[in-house]
């Protein structure tokens, strides 16, 4: 898989944008502020329909404009199909797939893959769960892009359930009844992301672990379980069913809590991931190196992943070079050496390793310039 070609309209700092890619290495050099994330970023949103930097859509759109639109060309298995996004904070976003729409944005899913590498990947280790929720979900997305309308269902039953229970709070005369099929669907929704998720961590994990190996072959041996908010309640079980009576069960055991409190508090959305070096949590043990060389692990076990599956994806490593050592950066440099595309960006030339050579492309004042 790789991209052809991005063009893209009032997105972040760009007015306009135009760049041709090939198989292989393309570099984006440019002074800080010269808008080359800006560029990946909008490959990345076709990807995941998300930023890898921001929440929301708003600051996506260059200020000014009432949208941004990104189009991009995808070879994959000598099959080419281009994919428009349109993004309109406050509207609808709208996509089309070879110039015809669809039903909606979502449906552009698995079209484009990528596994993205940014100076942000330290808050994978050490940042709140949300950080590594939002890791497995990316990536189970990628892998199986059904799991997007998973996620927004379980998401919508959250918001709805969660609002019934602020009513709820305030009022204590307020009307419970509709909370037990709330209940219902929360514990329907959750049990299958859940199982997805469970099912990603124990794929991934011995990947994560060899990973880690080959970047700090001299620290201790690196570990990665899931953490459900279940907790003695969980069951042990991937089956999906086993897990929706699970969650059916601790929903209503800590009914007069999530009534207290107001907000719900079962469910993957208060999951985490447990990441250890040896016998020790790697948050608030691991060294500022480690720390790097398992966000990094992380990053390299999903790109296995995908890769043994079939699906090689597109590698983007967005101004890391100038996070990493040596021994990391030659570690990183050999995994993307073999893959089909890499896409770089680096501030200085002199930051990119010089196996990694390819197509350079100069960054500055606006423009984009092939060298």
């Amino acid at each position: 898989m790789y991209v052809r070609h991005l063009q893209v309209a009032d997105f972040r700092s760009w007015e306009h944008a135009d760049l041709a890619f090939e198989p292989g290495v393309s570099v984006l050099i440019g002074r800080n502020g010269q808008g080359k994330t800006n560029l990946v970023e909008a490959l990345g949103y076709v990807a995941t329909l998300g930023s890898h930097r921001v929440a929301t859509d708003a600051p996506l759109v260059r200020h000014g404009a009432q949208r941004a639109v990104v189009r991009t060309a995808v070879v994959n298995e000598g099959r080419e199909l281009l994919v428009e996004l349109e993004i309109t904070p406050g509207k609808a976003n709208r996509a089309r797939i070879n110039r015809g729409p669809v039903p909606r944005p979502r449906d552009v899913l698995g079209i484009l893959r990528t596994v993205l590498f940014a100076p942000e990947d330290l808050a994978l280790v050490r940042g709140d769960p949300g950080e590594r929720r939002r890791f497995l979900d990316e990536l189970l997305t990628t892998r199986a892009p059904r799991y997007a309308g998973v996620r927004s269902d379980y998401e919508r039953v959250l918001k709805q359930r969660g609002a019934l229970l602020k009513s709820v709070r305030a009022s204590r005369n307020a009307d419970i009844s509709t909370l037990d099929v709330w209940d219902g669907h929360l514990a329907r929704h959750g049990a299958e992301l859940l199982a997805a998720r469970l099912d990603l961590v124990a794929d991934i994990a011995p990947h994560v672990a060899a990973a880690y190996a080959e970047v700090a072959p001299e620290s201790r041996p690196a570990r990665i379980a899931y953490r459900s908010s279940l907790g003695e309640a969980f069951p042990g079980s991937h089956d999906r069913e086993v897990l929706e009576d699970a969650l059916l069960a601790e929903l209503h055991r800590v009914r007069g809590q999530e009534i207290d409190r107001g907000v719900c508090l079962v469910g993957p959305h208060r999951d985490d991931v447990d990441l250890a070096l040896g016998d020790l949590p790697a948050k608030g043990y691991a060294s500022h190196g480690e720390s790097w060389s398992f966000a990094l692990a992380l990053r390299l076990g999903g790109y296995e992943l995908l890769r043994v599956e079939g699906s090689e994806p597109v590698l983007v490593l967005d101004d890391v070079f100038a996070e990493l050592d040596r021994g990391r950066r030659r570690q990183l440099a050999k995994v993307a050496a073999g893959a089909e595309q890499v896409l770089i960006t680096a501030a200085v030339a002199e930051d990119v390793p010089e196996e990694l050579d390819g197509l350079r492309f100069d960054v500055r004042d606006g423009e984009v310039r092939r060298v």
